[in-house]
């Protein structure tokens, strides 16, 4: 059983460009593709961005592709997700995902196993 935990959440200022790291146990790390989504209060869960097992594929949800850049390290079993010029509205619970196989999704469905997510809230 493969477990996430995400890190680097909390209260920034709207500009701030924070990196949120997602460590996964277990020896299945490197074949599968992860994913980050986020729920934003009073909002359905939304696609944030998704990388491929090898790292060379990624996705982006078109409203975050110029922000957000999705990473990972194989060998620390950790992706991240690094936020730049944050703005209020992009206050949500950020979460991370895995799917088993190699291949990038922006369907939460896909996912195979979640984290309990990390809250971020932006203040202006």
């Amino acid at each position: 059983q493969v477990q996430l935990v995400e890190a680097g959440g909390g209260w920034v200022q709207a500009g701030d460009s924070p990196r949120l790291p997602c460590a996964a146990s277990g020896r299945t790390f490197s074949s599968n593709a992860m994913g980050w989504f986020r729920q934003a209060p009073g909002k359905e869960r939304e696609f944030v961005a998704a990388i491929g097992s090898t790292g060379i594929n990624t996705r982006y949800a078109d409203s975050m592709k110029d922000r957000f850049t999705i990473s990972r390290d194989n060998a620390k079993n950790t992706v991240y997700l690094q936020m730049n010029s944050l703005k209020p509205e992009d206050t949500a619970v950020y979460s991370c995902a895995g799917r088993i196989g190699p291949l990038v999704s922006d369907w939460s469905g896909s996912y195979d196993y979640w984290g309990q997510g990390t809250q971020v809230t932006v203040s202006s």
